[in-house]
């Protein structure tokens, strides 16, 4: 075990004062924000030095300073800013969270890409989840498609890449064990078809777990993003609200060259590209939203 950096056990630190911000959170913030594109406003310091408190707290540093130290030049700042995007980045979901958005993929979005695959010999659908949280998300897609597998998508493969900042998220998704609360919009048919009651939980059956494959990936790194091509729905709902214009740019930027062309992009309802991206256009689904990419749409005669 390494030893703690220092001997003494210090308290949280003391909260700054009104009009005045310590000049090593201001530093902290700037690593978060070059490391994962999240930007802490001014008004939400106050959260950021509550979390940067917490891992103090378990490293046993006495200062703002010592801790930015901790993140920038001690042998373990990698680990530490993961630890500390981990704390950030806890995330709220649940099981069909967004039904008229998994309305309109099952019903529309689906037979669409179907069609405009229909003359290629490879039969597979890749849908992308990113920022999939504690996996509700991914699991609901990996839900309809098996359930479409035997009729819509039948003789058709598929799967589903979930992919997160948070490690502790993502370790919670990988296990697949839900509380009554991520389960609170799913039917009793959907519940009895794919969980298993233990103790109390909900835990997935191993025929959807076995869709969702779940990686680590900062949707600011260049050559992470790099990796992740010809999808054909990617997911991002939630997630660009942390970001500013200038990181919303870059990773959209990669969500455009990712996605196949005759492919779609769907966003938090409260979310949108306007002044971000000309490359992708809005189309009106029933009840919901969605981007494709703007020659698409052209082709297609879709939106207006």
């Amino acid at each position: 075990m390494t030893p703690p950096l220092a001997t003494a056990h210090p308290g949280p630190p003391k909260p700054f004062s009104k009009g005045f911000v310590p000049a090593p959170l201001l530093q902290i913030r700037d690593v978060i924000y070059n490391t994962a594109g999240i930007f802490q406003a001014d008004n939400r310091l106050h959260v950021l030095e509550s979390h940067c408190g917490k891992r103090m707290l378990a490293l046993g540093v006495g200062s703002l300073r010592e801790y930015h130290e901790c993140l920038t030049s001690r042998p373990m700042h990698r680990a530490e800013l993961v630890s500390l995007l981990n704390e950030i980045t806890i995330g709220e979901t649940c099981f069909f969270r967004n039904r008229p958005q998994v309305d309109a993929i099952r019903k529309i979005v689906l037979p669409r890409i179907m069609e405009a695959k229909s003359t290629i010999a490879l039969r597979h659908l890749r849908i992308w989840s990113a920022g999939c949280s504690t996996g509700e998300e991914p699991y609901t897609m990996a839900m309809i498609l098996l359930d479409e597998s035997q009729r819509l998508l039948k003789n058709w493969t598929f799967e589903v890449i979930a992919s997160d900042l948070n490690e502790n998220s993502i370790a919670h998704a990988q296990a697949a064990c839900y509380g009554d609360y991520s389960v609170r919009n799913t039917e009793p048919l959907i519940l009895q078809k794919y969980f298993i009651p233990q103790n109390g939980k909900f835990a997935l059956k191993p025929e959807v777990k076995a869709v969702v494959n779940f990686k680590r990936v900062n949707l600011s790194d260049d050559s992470k993003m790099m990796f992740m091509k010809g999808m054909d729905i990617i997911l991002c709902c939630n997630v660009l609200i942390y970001f500013d214009a200038v990181s919303k740019g870059r990773v959209i930027q990669h969500f455009y060259t990712n996605l196949v062309n005759h492919g779609y992009l769907f966003l938090g309802h409260a979310e949108s590209l306007f002044g971000i991206s000309d490359e992708f256009q809005l189309v009106h689904l029933p009840s919901t939203t969605a981007y494709v990419k703007a020659e698409q749409r052209l082709v297609k005669g879709e939106g207006k």
